[in-house]
């Protein structure tokens, strides 16, 4: 019955009598406009939320009920990490996806230079300068930057898969950073190739970016699962 609300809410999207922004129904109508009980509506609500189509929110003002809204990542970022813990997706895979998603967006971000999205990568990275910055947040940083950078290259579903997968891996990258002999070492390493990525891309050096993002991830996958376990020297 889920499916009944999951594709209603579809074709009204699709028709453009549903817009970002716009409430649904509450339970009860839709539930008779559907014909269905109000708990198969909620259900289809609670996967509708999960998927990032729409958010709830209790109470009686503007914001309450469910609201259409635009968060494409959160419905991928949910199913990567629940196969990615489950070892049905390698992590291996994983990175080889993000160096071609990577690669192709810093040479079409070096050849649009948008300078508003590249000066808010420029701060991402001016904050990870910050030497008291901990390890969990150097990597939240890291993550954003790369997402940021993906959203220079004007795809819209570019960044919200590269949103995604780099969510979906930090749960992995965190302890594997943290079990490496000298992180301020490595840290300092990263901070200096994004500060070369950045460079190439605001330069239109494009194949040069594409070489060094390459390097950057594959150096610091491989790096990180050396140290985790426990082969680094």
């Amino acid at each position: 019955m889920r499916d009944l609300v999951l594709r209603h809410v579809e074709g009204e999207l699709a028709s453009g009598r549903l817009h970002v922004g716009d409430h649904l129904p509450g339970e009860r109508a839709l539930g008779a406009q559907l014909g269905i009980s109000r708990p198969s509506v909620r259900e289809g609500i609670r996967v509708l939320e999960a998927m990032g189509v729409i958010r709830t929110a209790v109470g009686s003002g503007p914001d309450a009920g469910a609201v259409v809204v635009a968060n494409p990542s959160a419905g991928i970022t949910s199913a990567l990490r629940l196969h990615l813990a489950s070892s049905t997706l390698p992590v291996a895979d994983v990175v080889r996806t993000r160096v071609l998603l990577e690669t192709w967006s810093v040479r079409e971000a070096s050849r649009r230079a948008d300078v508003g999205v590249l000066d808010a990568a420029a701060a991402l990275l001016d904050a990870m300068d910050d030497a008291t910055v901990s390890l969990k947040d150097f990597l939240l940083l890291d993550a954003e930057f790369h997402v940021t950078l993906s959203r220079a290259s004007g795809n819209a579903v570019v960044a919200a898969i590269m949103a995604s997968l780099r969510e979906a891996i930090h749960g992995y990258l965190q302890p594997a950073a943290a079990g490496l002999p000298d992180w301020p070492a490595m840290a300092r390493r990263l901070r200096r190739q994004h500060r070369n990525v950045l460079t190439a891309v605001r330069a239109g050096e494009a194949e040069r970016a594409v070489r060094l993002v390459t390097r950057h991830i594959e150096g610091f996958d491989r790096t990180a699962r050396l140290g985790a376990s426990g082969r680094l020297s």
